[in-house]
């Protein structure tokens, strides 16, 4: 039988995550802002998005939920990874893996702390290697 070659990964999509407060900078590439509501006393001219997936954002039960006094991080990433695998959240997901694979992509959020949000998750799901 004969051998299938394997597969060489090829580089690793550039992603990073930035507040949308920031100024843009050069090196962004596709600017994505992934908050479902529109972040506060930011104007729209000022914010230099380039999408706005809103399919990709968690829902507003689970950002209640997370926000209020019950809300654990751990299992927040758990039931955003259960929503993300939602046939819209999953295509939105897709088209941003395939902007990811060509462009630097910047996701966006208004997030004190990125690192404890669903930003990171979504990094995750985009630099994964077995995808």
């Amino acid at each position: 039988m004969p051998r299938t070659p394997a597969r060489t990964p090829g580089p690793a999509p550039a992603v990073r995550v930035r507040r949308i407060y920031d100024p843009p900078e050069p090196d962004d590439g596709v600017r994505v802002l992934v908050d479902r509501l529109w972040p506060r006393g930011l104007k729209k001219v000022d914010a230099h998005i380039d999408e706005w997936p809103k399919a990709l954002t968690p829902s507003t039960e689970l950002r209640r939920w997370y926000h209020g006094t019950e809300g654990e991080y751990e299992e927040f990433c758990r039931r955003y990874e259960e929503e993300l695998a939602a046939p819209e959240a999953a295509a939105a997901l897709d088209r941003l893996r395939t902007l990811a694979a060509e462009n630097p992509v910047t996701l966006l959020t208004s997030a004190k702390d990125p690192s404890l949000s669903h930003t990171s998750v979504l990094e995750r799901e985009l630099t994964a290697s077995d995808r």
